[in-house]
This record gives structure tokens, sequence and C-alpha cells, in this order.
């Protein structure tokens, strides 16, 4: 496969390409600790479909790489969602379906609910997929807190130290723990591990675990947008939001409590059997949410399990 360059924002992003470039527009956002590998089995039915697909590498991935050494190596969400709408002016798409789980849902999230006119339909793991920095520091349910580990973990030097050390072993544990029935064999892993050797992973990851909860500042370039999310702006575009049954990340019924934050037409399906890796483990259903988008279904009339 191809990998195409462009200079986008402060970025200069490798992406996959596919199908017609005059076909409607998706963007497909892998999330931590991921990458475009993960939507292998997505792409081909959108483009028999008709789709002009793009599949970025976000920053501190694989080929993905900053344009100046002076810019902050931020993971902060509105940094992801910059980087997103850069490279949706630079490859002059007006509109496009979003598709996203982890921090790629976290960038299509965000811009869908601030430029939602660029947005023709939204498809996100997890529901409503925006930190609200302000709340942060409040504790969740014990059990909910075990599973977030890896993120505390990345609030020390000890961690900075262990993922930059052990980052292959330490992302396949996470895969492990988050989809604990997908049995992936050493190449698929291996296949996406290559990502991780970017340069600035590890900087990425753990300023994005400790941005979010206050613990150190943001890239002072993001800092209107993030004053924006304060507010939880709603999403108002078609959505359709996939929960795997079996995540390790957030139980399933943990995205129940986001239905207010999308007044748009809406639904919201849970894939069983299905951790957070949601293209890779479900490429299927992932599929079918975009291409219902993509026609315009009327996602009223959907079935919901909320």
């Amino acid at each position: 496969m191809t990998i195409h360059h462009v200079d986008a924002g402060v970025l200069r992003v490798a992406f996959e390409q596919h199908g017609p470039l005059d076909g409607p527009a998706v963007v497909l956002l892998h999330g931590f600790p991921y990458d475009v590998r993960a939507f292998d089995a997505v792409v081909p039915p959108l483009v028999a479909a008709g789709c002009r697909v793009v599949v970025p590498w976000l920053r501190g991935y694989g080929a993905t790489r900053f344009l100046s050494p002076a810019t902050p190596r931020s993971g902060q969400q509105a940094a992801l969602a910059m980087d997103l709408l850069a490279l949706l002016d630079v490859l002059e798409i007006p509109q496009a379906v979003l598709a996203g789980y982890d921090w790629g849902g976290r960038a299509a999230c965000i811009v869908a609910a601030l430029w939602p006119g660029r947005v023709a339909g939204l498809v996100t793991g997890g529901g409503y997929n925006v930190h609200h920095v302000p709340s942060a520091m409040t504790p969740a349910a014990p059990e909910d807190e075990q599973r977030l580990w890896y993120q505390y973990y990345f609030h020390s030097e000890r961690g900075r130290a262990g993922l930059a050390l052990h980052r292959q072993a330490l992302c396949r544990l996470l895969w492990r723990l988050w989809s604990p029935e997908w049995r992936f064999d050493d190449a698929t892993y291996d296949r996406t591990a290559a990502a991780f050797d970017n340069p600035d992973f590890v900087d990425v990851v753990v300023h994005s675990y400790r941005v979010r909860y206050g613990l150190v500042a943001g890239d002072p370039a993001c800092d209107m947008v993030e004053q924006r999310l304060c507010d939880r702006p709603p999403i108002t575009v078609p959505t359709i939001t996939l929960e795997g049954g079996s995540d390790g990340v957030m139980r399933a019924d943990g995205s129940l409590r986001h239905r207010p934050h999308f007044t748009g037409p809406y639904a919201r399906r849970v894939i069983d059997g299905v951790g957070h890796n949601l293209p890779q483990e479900a490429p299927v259903d992932f599929a079918e949410a975009v291409l219902a988008l993509m026609a315009g279904a009327n996602q009223g009339d959907a079935k919901s399990t909320d």
C-alpha cells in the first residue's frame, strides 16, 4: 500500500488513501496503541461503495512527523482535533464522515461538535469521547479506576521510562487487557507495533495522559479549542456510537449517560464479544455503521440500545 504525505498544520501527515478521489469522503482515525492497520478490513466495503477513504497516522505514530522541533509534542485532545481539521483542509475535503475510536474517536467527536459543517456523519467508539478536563480529578468508581491504571502509570517518570523501554511489550499487554476475547496473532500485532517506533511516540503519549488530568500545561496554540470544550458542546451531526461488549477500558454501559450530548439523529450499538479495538475486531459492524451514515440513513429509525 502506498503511503502518502502532506504538510497539514504542524505535521507532515502520513496517510493511506483508497477509492476514487471524487467519491464521498470518509476519514478513519485510530487510537492508542493502534494504527491504520486497524482498518484494513473496514476499507474494502467502503471502497466498493464508491467512497474516498483516508486513513492517517496520528501525531506520534508511524511516518507522521512534526514539521518543527519547536512544536510541543502535545497529545491533548484539541491538538488531535486541530490535526484532523488541518488534514481536511489540505486534502480539500469540505465534508466527510468521520469514524474513529479511542484517540481517533476523540478527534472526530471534537470536530463534529465544534465544526459540524465539516462532518456529514460521525461513527465513534465509546460515546461522547471528549474529556472534561475541569472535572478530571473527580474519582470514578473503584472498578473503573482500576481499568485506568496505565494512565496513572504514565503520570510518573517511572511510567515514561517504562513506555520508552518496553513500548512493544506494554502496548501488547494493553491489547490483551482491553480486548480479552480477541485472539490476535504475533504478525497482526507486529504490523501495528512498528508504528510505535516513531521518535515522538513516548512524548505524545505521556503528554496525552498527563494533560487530560490538568497535571501539565497544554500547547498554547490549542487553548481556545480547549476552552470551548469545557462547555461540553453538543454533537448535532448524525451519529452512530459503537460499544464493545467486552471493552476492557470502559464498560459498555458507561456511555449511557452520554446520550444528552447528542442532539441530532443518533443510534447506539453494542457489539457483543468485542473489546476496545472496534474496527479490527468487528470490521463488518464498523463498516456498516459508516455506510449507514453515507447513505443518509435516518438514525432516528435505527434500533438503539440506549
